[in-house]
């Protein structure tokens, strides 16, 4: 019901405007309704005063009569925006405030003000402080804005008032001011004055209000006469405390003597305000202490939350500057192996001043020893400090005070604070750095823990990356060697080299260069470049000839070369053009591939990044490398050779030349394995009398001379029994028989024979012990021909029957050897649904290109190289 109660007395106060009422009668009863309509603590109207220029506290409404007091008549800046408000609240205890304008129209007549200790203000709240707002805007409105008609509080009851508040104990700053005021305001002095007596009960001025300058004479008779109040001409002078350590002085235009109830209420002002100066003289204490407090917290925060010395030292050194108004500080170490001070941390020194603080130090293990502190005023003078006289003089240290920084008994270093004449720390500032100072021991102790810790941890990390470095170097390395050891294809070997070197050593881009058929070059045979968007420019540079010059020939014989601008601009070429990134940092290095007697080729190694260059480790890593790469260059050199000699006597017995016969189209593959030995693979065509297309595909068994020498005789029988025995069952039968009493025991020919007739499609199949053969329509059905019989040479009096299908226009026929469907990786069989499905998706290609078609996706499968020899014949009716 509190908020409906105070809601009805906001109405009824401003019935009081037309019933005659004062406006601050009016005014004070809208801030008491608001009170206790909006739950506040503090209800303030402000309203300008004489000038305009401040708001003054017109009626204060308070839970508490001191708060009253100390509101009632105070000022504050018309445009104080809403920090000030919240500033005032905290200083007096409320941590939540809600400003209000009072305005009628568009003229401001003033401010309503509330607060509260924690709670925060909800919507309805404001809507009722915005209601009191009006209320206070009308009855404003009605008076001329300021209320002519103003009320004051009996001299007496505003001295009760005024020492109530300073019982409440103000901020400690405006104490003596408002003590000044409030008694200005109950007594109708012109102005006030409050004096601060020293230990010899001299006055100092310590605040003022009003108009009249302080009078220093006057109250200085006034104390002459030992009495706890006194008059003079035009003025009052009043005693604080017992004994007196204040005065209070109030001067009029002319003489006034007190009434018995404004000096009893005097009298009762100033004891107050006695104990409102005293009050604030310990809140002042307490809040130096306080921030030194924060100081030592902070130090030991920033230390905790850091855990860097160096951080943590200049964060004390900062700090204990501010508290002590010290210019000159410095904290030392001392070195654990060495017992040597250095300093870590200092302001303001220069000059020897070492010597002085290894001098405290040896106070502090030697005589000083149980001291906290060393406090030394007078440090030329003192003979504890003769030793190091020289040293005082040339850094000008006049005092000293030394704090010693230990760990249990351990002294690890030393506070050293070296103030100026007269200016040493007091006993409180002594007890503050003192406590500092065995906090700040510990910390730097943790600190040098952690430090040593987070070296440990760096030195494990290193051993870590070192040693995973050099497995992967390992790994590399390996890596390197198994692929020289296993492939013999130069090209594998070259890329399988850069790839390998560039990941291993993290480089920009690694080439390896092979002279020319003349010698007369190196021409770039392999490149790898780390990073895809610097390729272009890479390849721009390093697949650019490079001459092959007698300078550089003189270059190899010294092994691994790192270039330098000079000898690249020299050698020109594609090295040449490395100039500009070399000038720039870039390192480049060329590693010389070669066997006893010749040059092989050369590594080339590129570092773009300035930050990351090649190193002589590099290049030794590289030699070891290269020694390996030159016996596997050599090797896939050889290999080469002898696989190109392989490949031409094993094409020599291929056909050079397909028969044209109209509507039909030939393609045919021959691709030999990774073997050097020439392969039994064979096919030929002819073009029978009554113009059929005969077909022959066969494999011998084994490799090499006995192979070829196969082969050529399957040729041979293929040629000479064709003609004669067309059909596939008699030529098998007829080939049957020469073979056995030609080939050795154990060997034998599988093969394949088809005729196709161009007109009418017709296809005859007999087989050998040779897989079998696929019809493929334009639709990509496949069709197998079932034809089977035992292998050519194995026995003779052998039969073979014949399978005969339509080859439909746009069809193909599909022989092939087992090279195909018993090509193998990771023991799996490229096998015939593999083959089914590739010719099903291919059915449309030409015969040549199906036949490669059928080659490339068993190479692909094996992951490279096959592992036998392939040969497929396609015969597409068109």
């Amino acid at each position: 019901m509190r908020p409906y109660f105070g809601l009805g007395e906001l109405a009824r106060a401003l019935s009081r405007v037309a019933e005659g009422s004062s406006l601050d009668d009016v005014l004070r009863s809208i801030a008491d309704a608001t009170l206790v309509a909006a739950a506040a603590d503090i209800v303030v109207v402000r309203v300008p005063d004489d000038e305009g220029g401040l708001l003054e506290a017109r009626a204060v409404s308070a839970s508490s009569t001191s708060v009253a007091a100390e509101l009632q008549g105070s000022r504050t800046a018309a445009d104080a925006g809403p920090d000030a408000l919240h500033s005032a609240g905290q200083r007096l205890g409320f941590g939540v405030a809600l400003e209000l304008p009072i305005a009628f129209g568009d003229r401001e007549l003033g401010r309503l003000e509330l607060f509260r200790r924690a709670r925060s203000f909800t919507a309805a709240d404001e809507a009722i402080g915005r209601l009191a707002a009006e209320h206070a805007a009308v009855a404003l409105a009605g008076t001329g804005g300021n209320g002519a008609g103003a009320h004051e509080l009996p001299a007496g009851d505003l001295l009760r008032l005024g020492g109530d508040a300073l019982a409440s104990a103000f901020d400690e700053d405006r104490t003596t001011e408002e003590i000044a005021r409030l008694a200005v305001q109950g007594t109708g002095a012109r102005s006030a004055a409050v004096w601060r007596l020293d230990d010899d009960l001299q006055p100092h001025l310590a605040g003022a209000f009003g108009s009249e300058e302080p009078d220093e004479r006057g109250v200085v008779e006034a104390l002459g006469a030992r009495t706890a109040f006194s008059t003079a001409s035009g003025s009052w002078v009043l005693q604080l405390g017992q004994p007196a350590f204040g005065v209070l002085q109030l001067r009029f235009e002319q003489t006034v003597v007190p009434s018995d109830e404004v000096l009893d209420a005097l009298t009762t002002f100033a004891a107050r305000a006695a104990h409102a100066l005293r009050s604030s003289e310990w809140a002042h204490r307490q809040s130096v202490e306080l921030q030194r407090s924060r100081a030592l917290v902070a130090v030991v925060g920033e230390a905790i939350a850091q855990l860097s010395l160096s951080h943590t030292l200049e964060t004390a050194i900062e700090r204990i500057s501010e508290l002590l108004d010290a210019e000159r500080l410095a904290v030392y170490l001392l070195e654990p192996e060495e017992d040597r001070l250095l300093e870590a941390a200092g302001r303001g020194l220069a000059g020897p001043h070492t010597p002085v603080a290894e001098r405290l130090v040896e106070l502090a293990r030697g005589p000083l020893r149980g001291h906290d502190a060393m406090l030394i005023e007078d440090a030329t003078a003192d003979p504890r400090l003769a030793p190091v006289r020289e040293q005082l003089a040339e850094t000008g240290i006049e005092a000293a005070v030394g704090l010693p920084l230990r760990v249990r008994e351990d002294l690890i270093g030393l506070l050293a604070i070296y103030p100026q004449p007269g200016g040493t720390p007091t006993p409180d500032e002594l007890d503050l750095v003192t406590a500092l100072a065995a906090q700040l021991a510990v910390v730097v102790q943790n600190a040098r823990l952690h430090e040593q810790v987070k070296q440990r941890e760096s030195e494990r990390r290193e051993a870590l990356e070192a040693e995973q470095q050099a497995s992967r170097t390992l790994r590399s390395l390996y890596e390197i060697s198994r692929t020289f050891a296993q492939s013999l294809s130069l090209e594998t070997t070259l890329e399988a080299l850069v790839r390998t070197f560039a990941e291993l050593l993290e480089l920009d881009a690694v080439g390896v260069r092979m002279p020319d058929e003349r010698g007369e070059a190196l021409l770039t045979q392999a490149l790898h470049v780390r990073d895809e968007r610097l390729t272009e420019a890479v390849e721009t540079i390093l697949l650019r000839p490079q001459p092959l010059s007698p300078r550089l020939r003189g270059l190899f014989a010294g092994g691994p070369l790192l270039l330098d601008p000079r000898t690249a601009r020299e050698l020109e070429g594609a090295y040449g053009l490395l100039v500009p990134f070399l000038e720039r940092g870039s390192t480049a290095a060329i590693v010389p591939i070669s066997t006893s007697g010749e040059v092989l080729g050369t590594l080339t190694l590129l570092s773009l990044d300035p930050g990351r260059p090649l190193g002589s480790g590099d290049l030794e890593l590289a030699r070891s490398v290269v020694g390996q790469a030159a016996l596997a260059l050599e090797n896939a050199r050889l290999y080469q050779q002898q696989k190109r000699f392989a490949d031409t006597m094993q094409r020599s017995l291929l056909p050079r030349f397909y028969p044209k016969i109209e509507g039909i189209e030939l393609g045919g593959v021959y691709e030999s394995s990774a073997r050097l030995d020439v392969g039994g693979d064979v096919y030929d065509f002819l073009r029978l009398d009554d113009d059929r297309l005969a077909v022959a595909l066969g494999d011998v068994t084994g490799h090499g001379i006995d192979a070829a020498a196969d082969m050529a005789m399957a040729k041979f029988v293929f040629r000479s029994l064709a003609r004669e025995h067309p059909e596939p069952g008699d030529f098998l039968a007829a080939a049957n028989e020469v073979v056995v009493g030609e080939v050795a025991l154990s060997k034998f020919i599988t093969m394949v024979y088809v005729t196709v007739d161009p007109g009418s499609g017709d296809v005859a199949c007999g087989s050998a012990g040779h897989p079998r053969p696929r019809i493929v329509t334009p639709a990509g059905e496949v069709t197998v021909l079932e034809a089977s019989g035992l292998a050519l040479g194995v026995d003779a009096g052998q039969a073979y029957d014949e399978k005969r299908e339509r080859l439909p226009v746009g069809g193909a026929l599909v022989l092939y050897t087992d090279g195909v469907i018993e090509a193998r990786r990771d023991g799996v069989l490229y096998g015939e649904e593999r083959l089914d499905a590739l010719l099903s998706a291919h059915a449309l290609l030409p015969a040549a290109e199906l036949a490669r078609a059928v080659v490339e996706d068993c190479r692909a499968f094996t992951g490279g190289d096959l592992t036998d020899d392939c040969a497929v014949v396609v015969i597409r009716r068109t």
